[in-house]
């Protein structure tokens, strides 16, 4: 941190760059949240498909896609599914 100050504490400064790199970890902050405030978490099948669904609309997003779009169009049987990663 001496030598690079500025880079480790750009999160404090420039507001376009989160606190942590994970995104997975703050996918899950609501939940986890949840969990403190009530003790405990839903049943594990709401639990799996709350993380499911929250999974692909931060997929959906990283693409450059709406959430509420990639909702929406899931709901009507049209789901946005993610590119073919490129032959390595």
């Amino acid at each position: 941190m001496r030598d690079r100050e500025a880079d480790v504490l750009r999160f404090a400064h420039d507001l376009r760059v989160p606190p942590t790199s994970n995104q997975a970890e703050r996918d899950l902050r609501p939940s986890k949240i949840q969990q403190k405030i009530s003790g405990r978490l839903t049943s594990e099948q709401r639990t799996t498909d709350r993380y499911r669904i929250r999974g692909y609309l931060s997929t959906a997003a990283k693409h450059g896609h709406n959430m509420i779009d990639a909702l929406r169009d899931a709901v009507l049987g049209h789901p946005w599914m993610p590119p073919d990663p490129a032959p390595a």
